[in-house]
């Protein structure tokens, strides 16, 4: 969320970031609101202390038996007038913070300009996409045809958008799980592992609701929400606090199932892992200083990307451009890896630098070497998205003769060095 202050001091900066995120939010009507909160303020505190010297008058006027009806009744109407004043400041406030909500945050602008995913720009490639001399196979047909992944099953006991894995696929994803918190725990993180259900609060922290409220999976007859990704409650392990400067920055990585409604993506990679409802993820989150946190952005990215070093998978990053950066995202950084069967790149991590955007929704502050209150910078990232590695490994390292090589840094985990 932006500070309203920030917002009104600067309502044509803010009008030109939503614009070149390609946004039609029209944001007058906070400064319009924002004034008329303040006159109401200023109004009412008038008011309330000329209630209170008539107050005082009465009383001295009763101790002296003087007649004082008519400053009673004048008391009175000024009493009445507060309380209309206070029902009127109650719906400005309400409606000022309905706007605030759902104000993005403003980009950084290192960004590219653009309107969409098509205006992206790579900033590097790690290997070449793989090239084959026999016609490979798609994920969900290799896993068809070794049994290890089943959307039949799934669809049975659950519905659409949904796997079962099978033997070494089921093994494949734990693996793929454990080298990506060793990997991580071993670069300084530390590894917690959260509840899979968040309350209505923490989805308002990291800025999931309201406006992606849709595409969540709330629980019927409580407060709590299935988790889009563990983001959310590792971020919020502090929210409302006030961190130590000495200990930033605080670096968290945590597996957790993610669970998303998908809205709006019907028809779209409906085959495969990539777009599930249920997926797993394993999650890298940073609490930093302000001055610390586009340094660390830049580290963040490189330790999403060391997974794919070790896998060897192909994959490029690039930067998002202005129209398709996320809402609450002032820079990210999309891993893209080299997907066989698509023929193209497909994201697998976002990497991103929300200043203090989420900081200011969940009040996570830190005491400065000044003794000043700041909110932190918070970030986050993918490290990976355990799924759609799965199914890079399947695709990328199928084998003329049908069998999939196991990646060397895997084979400690699985245990054998082929599937088939």
């Amino acid at each position: 969320m932006l500070d309203l202050r920030f917002v009104c001091d600067n309502i044509e900066l803010v009008k030109e970031k939503l614009a070149k995120r390609n946004s039609s939010l029209d944001i007058s009507e906070v400064a319009t609101l924002a004034d008329a909160r303040r006159k109401n303020i200023r109004l009412c505190e008038s008011l309330k202390a000329e209630k209170n010297k008539a107050s005082e008058s009465i009383a001295q006027m009763k101790r002296n038996k003087q007649p004082c009806d008519d400053l009673i009744a004048e008391m009175k109407a000024k009493g009445e007038e507060i309380k209309k004043l206070d029902a009127e400041r109650a719906e400005i406030e309400a409606r000022l913070t309905e706007l605030m909500y759902v104000i993005p945050n403003l980009v950084d602008d290192s960004l590219p300009y653009g309107k969409d995913s098509d205006d992206n720009v790579e900033v590097r490639r790690f290997m070449e996409p793989t090239k084959f001399d026999f016609e490979p196979l798609a994920h969900w047909d290799i896993g068809e045809k070794y049994g290890i992944l089943d959307p039949k099953q799934a669809a049975k006991i659950t519905g659409a958008r949904f796997h079962v894995y099978h033997g070494l696929g089921a093994r494949l994803e734990r693996a793929i799980v454990n080298l990506m918190l060793d990997t991580h725990t071993a670069n300084g993180y530390e590894e917690v592992f959260p509840p899979f259900m968040v309350n209505r609060d923490s989805m308002f922290g990291t800025g999931q609701l309201p406006k992606f409220e849709e595409d969540m999976y709330a629980i019927k007859g409580t407060d709590y929400y299935l988790v889009p990704t563990a983001e959310v409650p590792v971020t919020n392990l502090h929210r409302d606090e006030i961190l130590n400067v000495k200990d930033l920055p605080i670096r968290y990585c945590a597996y957790t199932a993610c669970f998303r409604g998908e809205a709006g993506s019907a028809g779209r990679d409906t085959r495969g892992v990539i777009r599930q409802h249920q997926f797993n993820k394993v999650e890298l989150v940073k609490f930093t200083r302000p001055d610390q946190s586009w340094d660390e952005l830049e580290s963040l990215t490189n330790e999403a990307e060391l997974i794919l070093q070790k896998l060897r998978l192909p994959y490029r990053v690039v930067c998002l451009c202005t129209g398709d950066v996320g809402f609450g995202s002032s820079k990210t950084y999309d891993i893209e890896v080299w997907m066989p069967s698509y023929n193209r790149y497909v994201e697998i991590s976002s990497c991103s630098n929300y200043i203090d955007f989420q900081a200011r929704r969940a009040n996570i502050r830190f005491r400065d070497t000044d003794g000043k209150v700041k909110l932190v910078h918070t970030l986050n990232g993918s490290g990976l998205a355990v799924g759609r590695t799965t199914a890079a490994i399947l695709e990328n390292y199928q084998n003329a003769d049908g069998t999939i090589t196991i990646p060397e840094v895997l084979r400690p985990y699985m245990g054998v060095d082929k599937i088939g």
